[in-house]
């Protein structure tokens, strides 16, 4: 049983979202109040009333980085004035586990949400311009369609695949290229009618290993460099950040990654990661740097993973395209 005290004078919402309804939990003037709604419009029309009929003007709210189901509802949140955090589903887990909790529910779980929203009280989150929004959109549905491209691709490599069925998959992997094609062009007109937008995709080009669409992953990933104060805190984000583990004498590694962060983030820099070993002068140092204290090839690829966000990160601050010998902040 979760047993909390909560402050009279503190309206704290916490939600779990899904793909059509979500859960909430509202702690205000000492109440514990629960609910369920429809993940659309007139759903949270209703939760506005619900917050009103309880004289919860303004919530603290917080849900999980969970797809992109809480991004409509954490919009109007934010645009009705309450204070909303968007949290790893790790930092949620690992407050539940602290709590000790058995059981799992979509109401239990909200009620977890609200009271980690009100003990921990997590940074805002703030939505992004309606301009990088719609970048991350397209540069999300380009991806999709790349991941059932080659799926669809890996078919016609079984030796036993009838040639009615060839066929029909040469078919749809031309529709596929077409479309992928066609979005590639959206997305650079999408980029060039905004200057900012335009200018930090030309600063990344600059970047040796980075081109056109994966500039464009990194900007709709990212969303707006602007908000992380150092390099640092842009690779945490990412899941990018080496692990140590110590205990005493006994125990001591370091050489993994978190892998809490943006796994499209992740994905988006590993392949332009390879062609900067071959391509980019910083990188290449990097490698024989890397292989000469023997690491694996694994390791080196992370690393270089690594390198190319704190190259990223130093173009867009500094304004000034990439040089082989730009200096830059340890990271």
């Amino acid at each position: 049983m979760l047993l909390a005290i909560y402050p009279m004078n503190t309206a704290t919402l916490g939600i779990d979202i899904a793909k059509r309804s979500f859960d909430v939990c509202l702690l205000v003037g000492g109440q514990v109040i629960a609910k369920h709604f429809d993940n659309s419009p007139d759903g949270f029309a209703k939760l506005t009333r619900l917050l009103q009929k309880h004289a919860a003007e303004q919530v603290h709210a917080c849900m999980e980085a969970t797809s992109s189901y809480g991004t409509a509802l954490a919009r109007y949140l934010h645009e009705h004035g309450h204070r909303v955090s968007i949290v790893n589903p790790a930092r949620i887990a690992a407050y539940a586990a602290s709590m000790m909790s058995r059981t799992k529910t979509d109401k239990v779980d909200a009620r977890i949400i609200a009271q980690f929203c009100l003990h921990q009280q997590p940074d805002a989150w703030m939505p992004p311009p309606p301009e990088v929004a719609e970048l991350q959109a397209l540069v999300r549905h380009i991806e999709a369609l790349i991941v059932d491209r080659q799926q669809h691709a890996n078919r016609l490599e079984g030796a036993e695949v009838p040639e009615p069925i060839r066929q029909s998959i040469t078919v749809i992997i031309k529709v596929f290229d077409e479309q992928i094609k066609r979005l590639k062009k959206q997305i650079n007109e999408h980029i060039d009618q905004y200057p900012q937008l335009r200018a930090h995709k030309d600063l990344l080009k600059s970047i040796p290993g980075i081109g056109s669409l994966t500039a464009a992953k990194l900007l709709g990933e990212i969303l707006e460099f602007t908000r992380y104060p150092d390099a640092r805190k842009l690779i945490a984000y990412a899941g990018l950040s080496p692990v140590t583990r110590q205990s005493g004498t006994s125990l001591r590694t370091r050489g993994h990654i978190s892998k809490k962060g943006n796994a499209r983030l992740r994905k988006a820099l590993y392949m332009p990661a390879l062609v900067a070993l071959q391509r980019n002068p910083i990188l290449q140092a990097l490698k024989e740097r890397l292989v000469s204290r023997g690491k694996s090839g694994k390791q080196i690829v992370v690393a270089a993973m690594r390198k190319l966000l704190v190259l990223a990160f130093g173009v867009i601050k500094s304004g000034t395209p990439f040089k082989p010998n730009f200096v830059l902040d340890k990271a």
